[in-house]
């Protein structure tokens, strides 16, 4: 299997390197692409260097397998072409995620999908994984008919400008100097703002809208409803969100504890007389989405209310293309005829 890496120098980019070497990914060969500014950079992979190329302006890269993760425009200007090249890739901008071509993947809740694609699987948004994660099962149970979602977005989800503009601005402010803001429209240093996405005439901003329509899609439920805040917090790394939700029927707080116990890619933290529950500082570097705070939502008795906290970087992005391409892997070995 010949992979290949688009943005390999951002910050998804480095989680995918590290996660195809910490999972041990069946490729002969992995190549890494990113813009000219970045060709020449060198990257450890195992006891091997790997030199970063710039990227072709067209056609094909010469792999089986593509993991892009690079920009909506790049996607959209390209990753036909490396398909049509005989690649399949795994998209991890907002470019295709509602495309019907492209089948939109969580392989915990809907992994045959990937099996379906015509050339590109779309990754969803971090913060549709994050959500997802928790109530998928819960929707298989139950039933969900409605969920209310905040946010608590980290600067990471920015990409490596995010992380530098907290550090920076927090540096300032304590030395008692003042702040510019550049990546973010406002200050980030303690302070937190509406997610920096475009706001529609409807008032929900891009971030809110994606949350509604990819959880419709890969749920398969089109006339679920979700209505999302989206907020940027001044934390480093790891999405937290706060859920309330509805389902067909009544559920218990037991009811869902049970469920999600037993979630694949999730971990339950929920120690009440501890008053121990999810946290990013917690969910920084874990595959699993931590969940807990799980309580009778009681504006609504029968809804369920819970927090959560994942990792954007790794099962948010990085993590999650991985494994979608863990699964197309599998399903071509199983399709070869055994070697003799």
């Amino acid at each position: 299997m010949r992979v290949a890496i688009v943005g390999a120098t951002g910050v998804v980019g480095q989680e995918l390197v590290k996660l195809l070497q910490e999972r041990s990914f069946p490729l002969t060969s992995l190549t890494l692409y990113a813009s000219p500014r970045s060709a020449g950079r060198k990257v450890a992979f195992g006891d091997r260097t790997l030199t970063v190329q710039a990227l072709p302006r067209e056609g094909d890269l010469a792999a089986d397998l593509v993991f892009s993760s690079a920009g909506g425009g790049l996607s959209r200007a390209q990753a036909w072409d490396w398909a049509g090249g005989g690649a399949v890739v795994v998209d991890n901008t907002s470019a295709w995620r509602m495309d019907e071509r492209c089948p939109l993947v969580i392989p915990e809740i809907n992994g045959e999908a990937a099996l379906g694609h015509r050339g590109i699987v779309a990754n969803p948004n971090c913060s549709t994984i994050v959500a997802l994660m928790a109530l998928a099962p819960l929707h298989r149970r139950f039933g969900l008919t409605r969920a209310t979602i905040a946010t608590y977005q980290a600067v990471s989800g920015a990409g490596a400008s995010g992380i530098d503009e907290l550090e920076r601005q927090t540096r300032t402010l304590l030395a008692g100097e003042a702040i510019t803001p550049e990546k973010f429209r406002h200050p980030i240093a303690f302070n937190l703002f509406s997610h920096d996405s475009a706001v529609g005439n409807d008032g929900y901003n891009v971030e809110e809208r994606k949350i509604l329509l990819e959880s419709r899609k890969i749920l398969g439920e089109p006339d679920l409803k979700i209505s999302a805040t989206c907020i940027r917090v001044p934390v480093f790394r790891a999405h937290s969100e706060a859920i309330h939700a509805e389902f067909a029927r009544l559920v218990s707080p037991d009811e869902a504890r049970e469920v999600l116990a037993a979630a694949p890619g999730v971990t339950l933290i929920d120690e009440r007389e501890e008053n121990t529950f999810p946290m990013p500082l917690t969910a920084s570097g874990k595959d699993d989405i931590l969940v807990g705070r799980i309580r009778e939502d009681v504006s609504n008795p029968g809804g369920i209310a819970l927090f959560v906290s994942g990792d954007q970087i790794r099962k948010g992005a990085a993590l999650n293309a991985v494994q979608v391409g863990e699964s197309l892997v599998k399903r071509e070995a199983a399709v070869l005829p055994p070697v003799s």
